[in-house]
């Protein structure tokens, strides 16, 4: 009996899987079919090197960095975030 095929990952999909590719969470079939669309689609591969970027430049942000007022109102709309 014949393996079934995978479905590709849309860029949908991708998008919404991008954290756990980045944070190394995904299966290895669903890593797979990350790997396969990002090979293949340039929209996808910008979207991945810009949260790679963006993941690198937060790491290096230390709290006394930000401005207080910033600060404040981040902390105010993630507290309220559902």
């Amino acid at each position: 009996m014949a393996s079934e095929a995978l479905q590709p990952l849309t860029c949908q999909d991708l998008v919404e899987l991008v954290t756990d590719y980045l944070e190394g969470a995904l299966s290895d079939t669903d890593r797979a079919r990350f790997e396969e669309h990002i090979a293949l689609c340039p929209m996808c591969q910008v979207h991945l090197e810009q949260l790679r970027t963006t993941v690198r430049e937060l790491g290096r942000l230390r709290e006394q960095d930000i401005d207080p007022a910033v600060l404040t109102e981040m902390q105010a709309r993630f507290r309220d975030w559902v």
